[in-house]
């Protein structure tokens, strides 16, 4: 029995990762790494980064803690990251979101890593690449979707408010830690008349197709309810337009997502079916769900 909540249809016995043993595991990156399916996830219990690896995207491993916590840089929590391998062909590299949450009060800001074997990440400096500077980032940028194209690394990225973001930007950057802002930001913002997206915009994930790139990012009814979209734009940053489909992914009543589906992950098959992993809340319980679709040509 498939159940159909949005456009899109989830897999019958989510959640495929996380439970109440592991605690909340959440905001996750998934791609192909060596052959198998790899997942970079939040690991809230242990304010940690950490890995876990599939054959099949529904039987997942264990969790590895990739990178900790480290007070000493002023945050007391470490989530939303991405990870690829480096461009020069040596190791690894990673963008994550760094916070610090005091009163009740939050800020984020981005940090890099590096690591030879894409499990022990080191950081390469105490000092964020990344801090909240503009009226529209607020207090926060999080969430870093990073990509290497064209000789420069590409960075779209949440900002604004911590418990939520509001809106999505945009930096390039030719060596992955000094980032160039662009001046158009924020590239993506809600969009008030749709039910779904009404209150905010945060996540996403970017897949180039053919002369153009698709974006896959959460719609926020309100700052609890939550739901996965999508939009194309031709250059990754202007004139964006939201595909018919939308919403792809919604929280079904009574089950284990009731109240939000956040942070969507995707890989794209050659048969154009799309499979997307995300995490799922209901009430203060938060695990990895996986659901798949397809989207039609533009």
């Amino acid at each position: 029995m498939k159940n159909k909540a949005g456009s899109f249809e989830k897999y019958e016995n989510s959640p495929v990762f996380g439970s109440k043993e592991t605690g909340t595991m959440f905001d996750a990156y998934v791609w192909k790494q060596n052959g198998r399916l790899r997942m970079d996830v939040s690991w809230r219990p242990r304010k940690a980064l950490a890995v876990t690896f599939s054959d099949d995207g529904i039987h997942w491993e264990d969790p590895i803690v990739t990178l900790e916590c480290d007070p000493s840089t002023g945050e007391n929590n470490l989530n939303r990251n991405c990870v690829i391998p480096s461009p020069d062909g040596n190791g690894y590299l990673m963008w994550f979101t760094s916070q610090l949450w005091k009163d009740g009060e939050g800020r984020s800001w981005i940090g890099v890593a590096r690591s030879d074997d894409g499990i022990h990440f080191e950081r390469f400096s105490k000092t964020p690449v990344l801090v909240p500077e503009r009226d529209h980032e607020k207090n926060s940028v999080m969430n870093p979707f990073v990509m290497y194209e064209g000789g420069k690394f590409r960075m779209w990225y949440a900002a604004g408010e911590t418990y939520e973001p509001n809106v999505i930007c945009y930096a390039e950057s030719s060596d992955g830690i000094h980032w160039i802002k662009d001046a158009r930001n924020p590239i993506f913002t809600c969009a008030p008349q749709n039910e779904y997206e009404q209150n905010r915009i945060g996540a996403v994930q970017i897949l180039p197709e053919g002369d153009g790139y698709l974006m896959f990012y959460i719609g926020y009814r309100d700052v609890h309810t939550a739901c996965i979209c999508a939009a194309r734009s031709k250059d990754g940053i202007t004139n964006w337009h939201r595909v018919p489909e939308n919403p792809l992914v919604t929280p079904t009543p009574d089950t284990w997502d009731e109240d939000s589906c956040y942070k969507p992950a995707v890989i794209k098959e050659e048969n154009g079916i799309y499979h997307v992993w995300y995490n799922g809340r209901r009430k203060h319980e938060e695990y990895i769900g996986y659901a798949y679709g397809r989207i039609q040509e533009k």
